[in-house]
């Protein structure tokens, strides 16, 4: 599977381009010579990502091999401050 490599000003002059690229393999998209994105089919990335076709949230977080996924979600900041009782 081939990966092409484009820098973003190449990435935002011919996007036809990279989708086409991207029907091959992965696409690299640099930023100032940096690797900073990949473009990929999305049924590529789903598979990667090993999911499933049709599964629901439901399903998913019931899946016994969810169990092995650690998650942290951050602490929710709602803006809200003390009640002042004095």
């Amino acid at each position: 599977m081939p990966i092409t490599t484009l820098s973003g000003r190449e990435f935002n002059q011919d996007i036809a381009r990279a989708k086409r690229a991207a029907e091959k393999g992965p696409v690299i998209i640099t930023d100032r010579g940096n690797p900073a994105f990949v473009l990929q089919r999305y049924d590529d990335w789903r598979h990667q990502a090993g999911a499933r076709p049709g599964l629901s949230l439901l399903e998913a977080l019931a899946d016994p091999a969810s169990a092995d996924i650690d998650f942290e979600p951050p602490k929710a900041e709602l803006g809200f401050r003390p009640a002042d009782l004095s």
